[in-house]
């Protein structure tokens, strides 16, 4: 294929991505109460999944500041055409999340006939895991990150007598970029697979910087966490963890794999 051939190609990929992303836009803006009352604002109303469970497991641990019973907030909308344009705006990006693995094939159908056989068996369910992982992200950042952040903000105020009033859009971007940070965040051990493959990260030196990382991951949480309960740091610190553990395996087994082919050769 010529360039331009190329080119022509990837404009098709782009498009039916891009169709995709519209489709599934369009049918969130058709459903804007179960979106926007039960999906977006859900974890501005003390009857949200998470602050449920954490008031269970205050019965259970006898730890009553656990219990999530009241956010001290309001949300409006200060400018006429601020709720259309939001709802727009969470259309595109409901869209674009449900349409990632499909969006995301297509990319790999066209990157995938330009490698070699052994890069397309080194790469195998590449689709499958990257989406995995980019749903992973999203549900935590929406269960976990979301809320507890929104608890802390809400209830935090320099002075009594100042009342917490947000802004609409404020909400809306504050909670799309807790869940899309944590969906890409929980990109990493895919990352490592490739940083392994070219041979920039190895097994050896991620167990030897575990004590480093599991500090920068306390501190992470504990930043992303700012309420000073032990459990809701601990839930946010050990999904990260854990990230990174699943990660020195990936990188184990890309390096066994690698020394195995030099073996054979």
């Amino acid at each position: 294929m010529t360039f331009i051939d190329h080119l022509e190609e990837l404009r098709w990929h782009i498009i039916r991505s891009l169709a995709a992303i519209l489709v599934f836009a369009v049918a969130a803006f058709c459903f804007k109460r179960f979106i926007f009352h039960d999906l977006i604002l859900g974890p501005s109303r003390p009857d949200f999944w998470t602050y449920r469970m954490l008031c269970k497991a205050a019965v259970l641990l006898q730890s009553p500041d656990l219990c999530v019973d009241k956010l001290d907030f309001i949300i409006q909308s200060r400018t006429m055409t601020g709720q259309f344009t939001t709802h727009i705006t969470v259309s595109l990006v409901i869209g674009m999340i449900l349409a990632f693995p499909y969006a995301f094939w297509e990319i790999w159908r066209f990157v995938k006939p330009g490698l070699y056989s052994n890069e397309k068996t080194n790469t195998q369910g590449a689709v499958f895991f990257v989406s995995l992982l980019f749903l992973l992200g999203v549900l935590f950042g929406y269960f976990v990150l979301t809320p507890f952040s929104i608890n802390v903000l809400s209830n935090y105020k320099v002075d009594d007598s100042i009342q917490n009033e947000f802004d609409l859009a404020s909400y809306i971007s504050t909670v799309t970029m807790l869940v899309l940070s944590c969906a890409i965040m929980f990109q990493l051990p895919m990352v490592i697979y490739v940083l392994s493959k070219i041979g920039v990260v190895t097994p050896k030196f991620m167990r030897h910087f575990r004590r480093h990382a599991i500090v920068i991951i306390l501190i992470l949480a504990a930043v992303l966490t700012p309420s000073p309960d032990v459990l809701s740091q601990t839930m946010v610190a050990i999904p990260i963890y854990l990230l990174y553990e699943i990660s020195i395996f990936v990188s184990a087994a890309v390096e066994r794999n690698l020394r195995k082919k030099a073996l054979i050769q």
